[in-house]
């Protein structure tokens, strides 16, 4: 066994250790073609910069991957060179050229090949030289994708209208677009042992706690996987308690929501080939709340913010409760709505929780063919099927019209969930509790929601309380939790997020007292 993991170690040891290129230029080329397997797409372009001389170049991309006019420009450029040198007695070698190109594009230094194997991949174009054991590289990666448009699944009414793309780099351009700061750092990181998927970390310095960067940091860098295609992904790998139910990430797609995450202290993951960005630490009261709460006025979005959490309630605890009444404790239930119900329910052949089941199951189906389906016939199924299928069954004396509305009335409470991930929580905990109301009536209720409480108090997100700052109670820090405060009562950032630079805003009125005694007619 211990000569195994000796073996190990050294195989470890080996693969760390990049192959340098050789100075032999045919060499290399024909391991390169070798290594990408014949790969058609893999463009090598052999010259002579100047007639007379033995000094032969080769420059490799990967047909797609670059971007065709600086690949056009970049064909000019060397013929104008090869014309300047053999029009000249001038020395022509490695650093001249280098120098040359670094004119007018960016280039960068490499000597093993693991590292021009990740610039070729990337979409840039590399220059060999015969007689030198290393080459450089001019960036030229094709900057096509998706256009930047408007959020498709974070809508509002007023509030900035651009959304992040696929491109990692227009998505740093986005935010540093909101926040034009010098204190904005920006680390890249690539993870990922076949796919290379390139990552930036975003934070402001000051603003942000430097233990929770150095704990992203030190948890994205452990990171050993195949392949990052999502944003999920790492959310998945890195997050305290991997077996909850409850997203421990923020995700946004809108440029401002996570700008207005990191101005409080939180750190920004951008993974290339996503839209959705990842914001940590992350609190419950977080998932609850949208950017368009700092557009309106603090009275609206305050009530909103309640009717949020109200619906999230009933999402959670209606149809268990209604299950617990009518088996148990019919007692509670006034006696005029108890005839109606029971009258309702005359006939029916199940009992009220394999009712509320069988409803509760049809209408998720319903609602996962309305998302997987064409996007023009996916709105006509879920409601049509919910309006017929629901019709027909209480016609046909399977169901009572009463748990038509306790359904529908849970349906639509969970759309008003704004993120996506809490409302899959929530909606997977109502069939929790929907069995212990069956098996336990409103004592299994209660039971489940202090588990659930229990699960919540312990859960952190990267070291911070998930319950922060309700629980821990932090005095003075909950001015933008279930109310939203006036922006000129919330002078601070949120304690135990932010880094040492804590204050907003000094409080002070910017209108002048004596104006607003003085009306206008």
């Amino acid at each position: 066994m211990k000569i195994f993991q000796k073996r190990n170690k050294e195989e470890t040891k080996t693969k760390e250790k990049p192959l340098p290129i050789s100075r032999d230029l045919e060499k290399n080329i024909a391991k390169i073609k070798t290594d990408f397997g014949e790969s058609t797409d893999l463009i090598i372009n052999y010259f002579e910069l100047k007639d007379d001389s033995d000094f032969r170049c080769a420059n490799l991309y990967i047909k797609g991957m670059v971007e065709g006019s600086i690949l056009n420009n970049l064909s000019i450029e060397m013929s104008n060179l090869k014309c300047q040198y053999n029009d000249s007695q001038g020395k022509l070698d490695y650093d001249t050229l280098k120098n040359f190109f670094t004119g007018f594009r960016a280039t960068r230094e490499g000597s093993d090949y693991e590292t021009l194997y990740n610039e070729l991949i990337a979409g840039n174009t590399v220059f060999l030289l015969q007689d030198y054991h290393k080459f450089f590289v001019v960036i030229t990666d094709s900057s096509e994708g998706r256009s930047i448009t408007e959020p498709t699944s974070q809508t509002i009414i007023r509030g900035p209208k651009d959304s992040f793309t696929e491109s990692i780099d227009k998505n740093v351009f986005l935010l540093r677009k909101k926040i034009k700061n010098k204190d904005l750092r920006v680390e890249s990181l690539t993870v990922g042992t076949v796919t290379h998927t390139a990552i930036r970390l975003m934070y402001i310095q000051n603003i942000a706690r430097d233990d929770i960067v150095e704990e992203l940091r030190k948890r994205l860098s452990k990171i050993d996987i195949d392949c990052i295609l999502d944003s999920s992904y790492i959310e998945e790998l890195i997050k305290d308690d991997r077996y909850t139910i409850f997203p421990t990430f923020l995700n946004s797609e809108r440029p401002d929501t996570v700008a207005a995450a990191m101005l409080e202290g939180r750190v920004a993951i951008i993974i290339d080939g996503t839209p959705y960005v990842l914001t940590a630490p992350a609190v419950m009261m977080e998932f609850l709340q949208v950017s368009e709460d700092y557009y309106n006025s603090y009275f609206v979005s305050s009530t909103m913010r309640v009717l949020r959490i109200i619906a999230m309630l009933l999402t959670l605890l209606v149809p268990a409760l209604y299950i617990a009444l009518i088996t148990y404790h019919q007692e509670i239930i006034p006696t005029t709505l108890l005839i109606s119900i029971m009258a309702q329910r005359e006939g029916v052949p199940f009992p009220a929780f394999f009712e509320v089941l069988l409803l509760e199951l049809t209408f998720e189906v319903l609602r996962e063919a309305g998302i997987r389906m064409p996007r023009a016939i996916g709105p006509a199924i879920s409601i049509v099927g919910a309006l017929v299928l629901g019709q027909a069954a209480v016609e046909a004396g399977l169901i009572s019209a009463v748990v038509v509305i306790v359904v529908a009335a849970t349906a639509i409470s969970s759309f008003a969930i704004p993120n996506y991930g809490m409302s899959n929580a929530i909606r997977l905990l109502r069939f929790f509790l929907m069995i212990l109301g069956g098996v336990l009536g409103i004592y299994g209720v209660s039971m489940g929601l202090i588990i659930i409480i229990l699960h919540l108090c312990k859960l952190k997100s990267v070291t911070v309380p998930y319950l922060s700052p309700i629980a821990p109670m932090i005095s003075g820090g909950n001015k933008d939790t279930f109310f939203r405060f006036p922006l000129w009562k919330m002078n601070f950032r949120p304690l135990g997020i932010r880094g040492t630079d804590n204050l907003r805003t000094n409080g002070k009125d910017p209108v002048d007292p004596s104006q607003k005694s003085k009306p206008e007619f």
